[in-house]
């Protein structure tokens, strides 16, 4: 079953959590244990990020720097293909624009394809650290959507360069992300809702949003979505609070608004032991609202987080 199979035919909120491939030589171990201590919540499926190369500095001891292009995180295709064959679990990896050509994509989709992977998250991806703006990489594309028509036609039996694929294998199903607070290249939240629209037009099944705090950014969005013609599930992203520091930190990395409830609330705290537990406390009843409304699924971003969403999830679930 495709993803969008699996989240309607759960009958109540479906569990899934996102996860990122091991660093460059450290194994997959402690993805595992990750996964062990959440599978009890029969997660539907589980996300594997994809990172691209970065520029790193080499200092040779001559006042002279080597630059050198490094992947931190490879292996996002053999971790979905590691998880599938050990969990039974549906993988989604995700597929960017940044930092892969169209051939390198093409590559990917091959080797997906050949390993049985058919689920897919469809998305633009962050600007490279060295960049002042986005720049694809090669011929690559500057937007989602374009990766879509890409994705669309390796469907539909065709490669990039216009020839036919031999033997048409199992189309691909995916999903894209969207932001409740809009991206910040977005100029208004009525243009994020457009865009999402096409995306949506072009084939994607569903959505996931970015993280937050406030379920009522997300209750608007869903609201001008549905008004917008969107029909497609709209699935919460969410990552519990955990550390005094992330006052600054996430609406720095991550562009959303901190409720001031919750910032008044981590502010009483004395260490950040008791600001997790503000934080799985927010966290619960932030996700009992959601389900209440009736969203289809929870999607959980489990980086440095897995303790607290075992907490959530064990009270939730």
């Amino acid at each position: 079953m495709k993803v969008i199979d699996l989240i309607n035919a759960n009958k109540k909120t479906a569990f899934s959590f996102e996860i990122l491939p091991p660093l460059k030589g450290t194994g997959i171990e402690k993805l595992y244990n990750t996964i062990d201590t959440l599978r009890e919540y029969d997660p539907k499926y589980i996300n594997i990020t994809t990172h691209r190369s970065e520029y790193t500095y080499k200092d040779l001891g001559n006042g002279l720097f080597q630059r050198d292009q490094l992947r931190r995180r490879p292996g996002t295709v053999a971790v979905a293909a590691a998880i599938q064959n050990k969990y039974n679990i549906r993988a989604v990896p995700h597929i960017l624009c940044s930092g892969f050509t169209r051939e390198e994509t093409e590559y990917v989709l091959l080797d997906l394809q050949f390993l049985g992977i058919t689920d897919l998250l469809v998305l633009r991806g962050d600007k490279a650290k060295h960049e002042s703006v986005f720049t694809p990489e090669g011929n690559g594309y500057f937007h989602a959507i374009d990766l879509q028509e890409q994705i669309n036609k390796f469907n539909n039996g065709i490669f990039i360069d216009g020839s036919k694929i031999k033997t048409v294998g199992t189309s691909f199903s995916y999903g894209v992300a969207c932001y409740p607070e809009k991206h910040e290249e977005s100029p208004n939240i009525d243009s994020d809702i457009y865009w999402l629209k096409k995306k949506v037009e072009a084939g994607a099944e569903y959505a996931v949003t970015q993280l937050f705090y406030d379920n009522t950014k997300y209750f608007s969005f869903v609201d001008k979505a549905r008004k917008a013609g969107i029909s497609v599930p709209i699935i919460p992203g969410i990552k519990p609070f955990k550390k005094t520091a992330q006052l600054s930190m996430i609406p720095k990395t991550f562009k959303v608004d901190l409720p001031e409830a919750l910032t008044q609330e981590v502010l009483k705290c004395k260490n950040d032991e008791q600001v997790q537990q503000v934080g799985i406390e927010w966290c619960i009843a932030q996700c009992k609202e959601l389900m209440n409304y009736g969203v289809p699924s929870i999607h959980f971003y489990t980086i440095s987080a897995v303790d607290s969403i075992k907490e959530v999830a064990k009270t939730i679930y």
